[in-house]
C-alpha cells in the first residue's frame, strides 16, 4: 500500500492520536535488555536509544530526563513525502512546544512533552481542520 504524498491530503487526513501512557528517552549499551519491549529503537555509535513507558524504565531501573506524550498522525504517509514533518513543527515550535518525530513505515509519530500532551493535540487537530 502506498502512502500519501500531498500534503494538503496529509495535514488535513492526519487524525491525530494520542496513546495513553507517559514515555521517557533512555539509552543502553548492547542490546535491549530482557523482558524489555521499547516502542521505538535507534541504534546509534553512542548505544542503543530506546523509548518505553516511563513505568517500564524505571522497574529496568533505567536513567531518563525527558517524560513524553506520544501522538501517532494516523494517515499514511510515504516515506518520501514532502513537508508533513515540517508543518507539524513548524506549529508546535510556535507554541513553544518541542517535538521528536519518529517516522514508521505506516505513521509519524510524535513525542511531545507529557504536560503539554493534550495541548499540541488540539494544536495538531486545529491545524487539520485549517488544512481541508
Amino acid at each position: 500500500m502506498t502512502g500519501e504524498r500531498d500534503l494538503r491530503r496529509l495535514l488535513s487526513g492526519m487524525r491525530p492520536e494520542l496513546n495513553p501512557g507517559r514515555y521517557v528517552f533512555t539509552t543502553v549499551e548492547g542490546d535491549v535488555p530482557p523482558g524489555l519491549v521499547p516502542v521505538v529503537t535507534v541504534t546509534e555509535p553512542e548505544g542503543l536509544t530506546l523509548v518505553v513507558p516511563v513505568e517500564t524504565a524505571d522497574a529496568a531501573g533505567l536513567s531518563y530526563d525527558y517524560v513524553a506524550g506520544w501522538i501517532t498522525l494516523r494517515v499514511h504517509s510515504a516515506l518520501d513525502a514532502v513537508g508533513l514533518t515540517a508543518a507539524v513543527a513548524r506549529e508546535l515550535a510556535e507554541a513553544g512546544l518541542s517535538c521528536n518525530v519518529v517516522a514508521g513505515f505506516h505513521h509519524d509519530h510524535l513525542f511531545v512533552p507529557h504536560e503539554h500532551a493534550e495541548r499540541a493535540l488540539a494544536l495538531l487537530e486545529d491545524l487539520a481542520r485549517r488544512s481541508a
